[in-house]
Order: structure tokens, then C-alpha cells, then sequence
């Protein structure tokens, strides 16, 4: 048997077909279009997600010996999709959960002192990185689009939400506790939408998706609409809390992080929700079919592989992202020059909507080397700062997963700078991971997490070495300088 997963991530789809053993068969994989309307603007077309995903779909069933026994979905989260619930049509285009527009209805409700209230009840913070101020905006700026949802006849939900409504062709409007936990209207005691968030943030609770388990049959594919198959759709899961879920951290304390777009540290904390105090949020990683939630602290760094795109696409001083290893590694160090990648503000720790990026000790010596080099480092200085954030203090262990977590002077220098092992699997593309194996568990394919743990399999352990924390304190000052830097 196989599963087939869907993993929607911030600039294409990728679609693999996952054996039974863990081995992956065969995979697809389809971008599509970035839109940055205004600076600080990114929005997606949900049409292109979805014809990237039967393309990339298709590719893949084209490579596996037979069909899969069902479907797993994991996604970018917080994006704000709206499209009309008969249709399916998307009225405009989606809010990216990058993009910062709402910084001053985030403001302009904590001036009012929600904050407080709002993590209590989410775990999270007023930051326009969630869903909940994206649709406050769209109610204040697109009346016309809103319309139709106070009316009924157009529905919002996250990525995930948008793409079950097109395998199952409209059947079946549904979302997953991961991805409604960073929405900032869900519960994360009640485990369900808050009527009390509905109302501050101004979105119809009748417009959300039912939240159901990450696991179990939570719908089927409608062949005319899904590549003429009918198979269950048994998982699904926000990116980062699939990655978790695929290196197989399950046990209390284990630890990931996922080089992506940005970087995502996810600590598991079991069945306890646990409140940070330096900037790390809480959120639900998984729900079984019994009711049983998993919850895990987050702390999510925005930009760390765009930045490495950054460096490819808008200075054109590498012509692909894997080159980066070999050019940083023609000098031993910096040069000096730190680089603060804050392209759309700052995430963990320091949440700053409105910090931008920064570039210091730039000298005649400075070569593109040193500024590639800096990009490195910056990545991870910017997650030892989470894990420095962490009540939890150092794990034991990082398993890292990831398009970056590739470059081995990368994973070399993190094991460095946080002084624990890093651990890197042989399946990097973990995410897509995570989905196959909640799929398969809801189908059957597999048994047990006892099983799955079975799958998993080293790559590559670095062990840590010495190192310089005079880097380390020259970074935490460029950082304090990019945040004063757009402050009055």
C-alpha cells in the first residue's frame, strides 16, 4: 500500500506517493505565482495552488506502480483564502502569511488591550502573521468580497480548508485543530472556534470550516473534480506541525526544525499546554480521532531560506540556492559582516511587524563570499535564539528537515551555535512526510507511531564544536540596530 501527499507549501506544491516502508515512490512537483501588490504585500492566486497541486499530483501517480489507498494534505499556514461555497470560485486573491499589511490592526487592538486576553485564549500574539487580523482587513478594505461572506455565499478557511473543498468538489468544508490554532479564533482549551475572537475580529463564525481530527476519514475525492479517483482524504496538518509529526518526534521534549521559506523550532509539550514568557508560542500540533490534543511551543523565524532567494533572485549573487555552501566556504569566516534577513519584520523572539533587514560591517574586503557567508550564520544565530527563548532550555537533540537543512556548513555551524547535536534524516522532505503518516494512520496503512518510528532514518548526525560567542554578541546588537532602525 501507499498513501499520496500534498504538501502546498509558500511557493509550490509538491506531491509524493509514500510507500508502506516510508521510502518515497515517486513525487511532482508545480510552482506558481508570487504577488507583491504593494511593499510588505504578498498574495497567492487560489487557482494556481489548486492547478499546481493536480499537476503535481498527476506527476506523481504518473511514477507509482498503483494507486495510492488515500490522501494526506499539509499546507502553508495563516493564509487567508475566501472563495464562494458553491463555486468554489475565489472572489480575490489570497493574504500570505507573510505579508504585514494588518501591523496597524494588530496595533490599534492591543492599544486597545486585547492582547492579553487573546493569548490566553490562543496562545499566540496580535502579529499580522496569523489569519485573524488578515480577515479583519479584508472586511475594512474589499466590502464587496465581504459581502458575500456575511451573506453566506463565500466562505474563508485556511489552505488546507480551500483545498478539500476542491478534491471533495464543495462536499466537505473542514479544517484541522494545527491550522485552526494559528487562525487566532480557535481555542485552545475549548478546542474549538471562540465566539468571543469571531466577534473582536469581525468574521462570521457560520463562514469558518468545521474542525475535525488530524486523522481518520475526513472526507473522500470527487472524481470528476480530482483526477478521476475516489480515495479518502485521512490526514492532514499544517506544515510545521507535519514536519513534527514526519521525523516522528512524538515523545514529550523532542525537538525540530524546519529550514524552509523561514524556519520553524517546534518543541512537543504532549497533552499540556504550556505558556511561553519569552516569545515563543503555543499552539496545537495534533488531534486524534479519540479527541486526544497534542500541543507544541513554536517559536517561527520569517525569513531564513528567502533569504538565501533573496541572494539568488534580487542581488544575483548566486545562481542557485545550493551554491550557497560552496561559495561561503572559499572564506573562514564573515569578514565581519552580519546580515539581519528581518525582509518581513521579525518573528521569535522579538516580534517586530515593523523591523527591516540589515547589513553591518560591510568594508573594501568584502567579497560576496562574506555576504553569503553572513546569510549562513544568520540562519542560525536566528534559531539559537529561539531556543535560547525557550523555558526549555538546549534539547538534547535538533532534528533538522528541510530545503537548507541540506547544506552541511549550515548544519555543521548550527550544532555550534546551539552546543547540541543536529540530526539530519535521510527523507528531508519531512513535511510531505508528516502528511503521508497521518493519512496512512487514518486509513490503515499503518498501525501504530511505534511503526512509523521504524521508518525513520540518519542521515547525518553533527556532533557540535567550539565556538565564538563574540559572533553571537555582534549579532544580537545588528538585531537591536534593525529594530531601532524604523522606530522614530
Amino acid at each position: 500500500m501507499s498513501v499520496l501527499a500534498i504538501d502546498a507549501g509558500t511557493t509550490g506544491v509538491t506531491a509524493l506517493v509514500v510507500t508502506e516502508d516510508g521510502r518515497i515512490e515517486s513525487r511532482g512537483y508545480e510552482e506558481f505565482a508570487q504577488h507583491f501588490p504593494r511593499p510588505g504585500w504578498v498574495e497567492h492566486n487560489p487557482e494556481d495552488i489548486w492547478q499546481a497541486t493536480l499537476s503535481a499530483c498527476a506527476a506523481a501517480l504518473a511514477g507509482a506502480a498503483a494507486t495510492p489507498a488515500c490522501v494526506g494534505i499539509t499546507n502553508q499556514r495563516e493564509t487567508a483564502v475566501l472563495w464562494d461555497r458553491r463555486s468554489l470560485a475565489a472572489p480575490r486573491r489570497a493574504v500570505v502569511w507573510q505579508d504585514r499589511r494588518t501591523a496597524g490592526i494588530c496595533e490599534r487592538l492591543r492599544s486597545a488591550g486585547h492582547e492579553p486576553r487573546v493569548a490566553e485564549l490562543t496562545g499566540l500574539r496580535l502579529d499580522p502573521y496569523f489569519t485573524g487580523s488578515k480577515l479583519t482587513w479584508l472586511a475594512e478594505n474589499d466590502p464587496a468580497v465581504w459581502e458575500g461572506v456575511t451573506s453566506g455565499r463565500v466562505v474563508v478557511g485556511t489552505v488546507d480548508a480551500y483545498l478539500i473543498a476542491r478534491l471533495t468538489a464543495g462536499a466537505r468544508h473542514v479544517t484541522d485543530p494545527s491550522n485552526a490554532s494559528r487562525t487566532l479564533l480557535y481555542g485552545l482549551e475549548s478546542g474549538a472556534w471562540e465566539p468571543e475572537l469571531c466577534e473582536l475580529f469581525g468574521v462570521p463564525e457560520s463562514a469558518l470550516p468545521e474542525v475535525v481530527p488530524n486523522f481518520g476519514e475526513l472526507g473522500r475525492t470527487d472524481p470528476g473534480a480530482f483526477l478521476g479517483l475516489e480515495l479518502p482524504i485521512s490526514g492532514v496538518a499544517g506544515d510545521q506541525q507535519a514536519a513534527l509529526f514526519g521525523q516522528t518526534c512524538y515523545a514529550v521534549g523532542e525537538v525540530k526544525c524546519t529550514y524552509g521559506t523561514g524556519s520553524f523550532i517546534l518543541t512537543n509539550t504532549g497533552g499540556e499546554i504550556v505558556r511561553s514568557e519569552s516569545g515563543l508560542l503555543t499552539t496545537v500540533a495534533w488531534q486524534a480521532p479519540s479527541g486526544e490534543r497534542t500541543y507544541a511551543l513554536e517559536g517561527s523565524v520569517f525569513v531564513t531560506g528567502a533569504a538565501i532567494q533573496w541572494l539568488r533572485d534580487g542581488l544575483g549573487l548566486i545562481g542557485t540556492a545550493p551554491e550557497s555552501e560552496a561559495i561561503a566556504r572559499t572564506v573562514p569566516d564573515s569578514g565581519g559582516v552580519v546580515f539581519v534577513p528581518a525582509l518581513t519584520g521579525l518573528g521569535a523572539p522579538h516580534w517586530d511587524p515593523e523591523a527591516r533587514g540589515l547589513i553591518t560591517g560591510i568594508t573594501r574586503g568584502t567579497t560576496r563570499a562574506h555576504l553569503v557567508r553572513a546569510t549562513l550564520e544568520a540562519i542560525a544565530f536566528e534559531v539559537r535564539d529561539v531556543v535560547e527563548a525557550s523555558a526549555e532550555g538546549r534539547p538534547p537533540v535538533l532534528k533538522a528537515d528541510g530545503g537548507a537543512s541540506g547544506n552541511d556548513l549550515l548544519m555543521q555551524f548550527q550544532a555550534d551555535q546551539l552546543g547540541t547535536p543536529v540530526e539530519r534524516p535521510v527523507i528531508q522532505e519531512t513535511t510531505a512526510l508528516g502528511a503521508a503518516f497521518l493519512a496512512g494512520l487514518g486509513a490503515g496503512v499503518w498501525g501504530s507511531r511505534e511503526e512509523l518510528r521504524k521508518t525513520w532514518q540518519l542521515d547525518r548526525r553533527f556532533e557540535p564544536g567550539g565556538r565564538d560567542d563574540a559572533l553571537y554578541d555582534r549579532w544580537r546588537k545588528a538585531v537591536e540596530l534593525a529594530m531601532a532602525s524604523t522606530k522614530g
